[in-house]
């Protein structure tokens, strides 16, 4: 329990669906025309009441059973099922009928190539595999059990999930503890890790965020971010939870989402920061409706955050893990547009220690590893190995490193593996980045570490020219600005933090949930970074 909060024994559809039957549980606002599941799905905008999702999920909950567990399935063996589909109603049912009947999920990034998917599929020891019809092929790349389609695959080695209208299905008895998600982390430091999250990490999430954000009757939470990632993820559980309204849309597009966002009275939105610049660039005025844009898996930039209070945008920049269920802390517009940088308070479900590297506490104002403890995070990951190295008695340690101001506010600097020692010194690439962006013609910056036979690490940037968003531009151009630029960083950095490799870009890559893809940085760096090193 939280305080006098019971956990319940149910999935979260069914106590909902008996509590608010006729409430709006989901809307689609662009068409699956290729059909989901039973679902009927095709029109522009479709929307399920409570009820009516329920009969949905128990329909899919009996149709798993039959094609892939079996009747006989023991789910006390906590049964496993990858899921390979995009953000889209058919994932949100498949899930919620993964939670009736005690499945744990293995959300799979559709993005990834067969090779990396494999090798996931490998570790997870899956069970059975739903895909749709655009993954249908890469799913049979990776896994040699039974696989099933949300649509009609056209693949002979997958079988179509037919529903099942039996609508007596008995939930299976939700324990607070046991595994009921296996989410893999972005990856951006090395192998992505396979998190263990249970339904009491999900709930303590959910509660934590609601005392920071709010609660209305009427919310509506859009959720175009990838539902395999905790950011796209989170917002269906919390909404069920609430027994509000989630709105899905299919994949982001700065256009659409901001009409949908106007015409679908949108109340709450999560973005990474990337998405929120290129609604803005798009000329986006958010209406009174909206809420709340909760802006996580990547640190918004002061100048995102100034542009945002400049358009109204209420923009909560928040710190989380996919370790954490979600949020760890979040700050609210006024924090984040008088303070920038900071990412708030702690949730009230979560404790954060800082701690230095002998795991002691570390004073106000001073930078250490942030340690967080409470219902919100996991149990450990799927290699026992790696929880045996992150966890200890004070809780689980981030690897990201950060200080707090005297009236609690936390103030993220880096991760500790992407910390540069060049020569024997440190170096906070995120320092490096932001003398960077303060030149008026950098809009973006990846600053990384590549190996140096004489320092050990060099430190390297790869930059976005204002007037190169969309193309890279003439390389005498290029050339041109790393003059420039080169004498701004001279005037704020010591020399050994300065670039001394630099490349250019139309865009910084990242991962879907947000984050610097460090080592595709490194690699086009290594392909096409300029040497700039010069006297001292």
């Amino acid at each position: 329990m939280i305080g006098s909060i019971e956990w319940p024994t149910r999935d979260l559809l069914s106590v909902r669906a008996s509590t608010t039957p006729a409430a709006t549980a989901i809307v689609s606002v662009d068409a699956e025309a290729d059909g989901s599941a039973g679902s009927g799905d095709g029109a522009t905008t479709e929307s399920w009441t409570y009820a009516a999702f329920d009969r949905r999920v128990d329909g899919v909950a009996a149709g798993l059973e039959n094609a892939v567990f079996g009747p006989d399935c023991d789910h006390d063996a906590e049964a496993r099922l990858g899921v390979l589909v995009g953000t889209r109603v058919a994932f949100a049912a498949v899930y919620f009928a993964a939670m009736r009947r005690g499945v744990t999920v293995a959300p799979l990034n559709v993005r990834e190539t067969a090779d990396e998917l494999r090798s996931k599929a490998d570790r997870l020891d899956l069970d059975g595999l739903v895909c749709s019809s655009t993954t249908a092929e890469l799913a049979t790349e990776i896994t040699d059990g039974p696989i099933v389609s949300v649509d009609d695959s056209g693949h002979d080695a997958v079988d179509s999930l037919r529903p099942d209208r039996v609508t007596d299905l008995q939930p299976v008895e939700l324990e607070r503890d046991r595994t009921h998600l296996l989410m893999f982390t972005s990856g951006t430091t090395g192998e992505p890790k396979a998190v263990r999250l249970t339904v009491g990490n999900l709930l303590a999430s959910a509660i934590g965020s609601a005392f920071r954000l709010g609660v209305l009757p009427d919310d509506r939470w859009l959720c175009c971010l990838p539902m395999y990632h905790m950011g796209g993820l989170a917002p269906l559980v919390r909404s069920t939870l609430y027994g509000t309204t989630t709105v899905i849309q299919r994949s982001f597009d700065p256009e659409e989402t901001a009409r949908i966002i106007e015409t679908n009275g949108i109340t709450g939105v999560s973005l990474v920061p990337t998405m929120c610049r290129r609604l803005l660039e798009a000329g986006w005025t958010p209406p009174e409706t909206l809420r709340f844009v909760l802006l996580g898996g990547a640190p918004a930039s002061r100048d995102l955050i100034e542009r945002c209070r400049d358009r109204g945008v209420p923009v909560h920049p928040t710190y989380g893990m996919t370790e954490t269920a979600s949020q760890i802390a979040t700050a609210r517009p006024a924090d984040a547009v008088e303070r920038p940088g900071t990412v708030g308070r702690a949730l009230v479900t979560t404790d954060v220690s800082i701690v230095d590297e002998e795991g002691n506490p570390v004073g106000t104002g001073e930078v250490g590893e942030v340690v967080v403890s409470g219902p919100t995070v996991s149990p450990g990951y799927l290699d026992d190995d790696r929880t045996v190295s992150a966890v200890d008695e004070r809780g689980l340690h981030t690897g990201d490193m950060a200080s707090r101001d005297e009236s609690g506010r936390l103030w993220v600097h880096d991760r500790r593996s992407d910390r540069i020692v060049t020569g024997g010194e440190n170096v906070d690439p995120d320092e490096v980045r932001e003398a960077l962006r303060s030149h008026s013609a950098v809009a973006e910056a990846a600053v990384v570490g590549l190996a140096d036979e004489e320092w050990g690490e060099r430190v390297s940037a790869l930059v976005v020219l204002e007037s190169s968003r969309r193309s890279t531009g003439e390389n005498a151009r290029e050339r041109r600005a790393i003059e420039s630029i080169l004498e701004h960083c001279k005037e704020r950095l010591a020399s050994f933090k300065r670039p001394k490799t630099v490349g250019f870009a139309g865009s910084i890559p990242r991962t879907p949930s947000g984050t610097v893809d460090r080592d595709l940085v490194r690699r086009r760096l290594l392909a096409d970074g300029v040497d700039v090193t010069g006297p001292g």
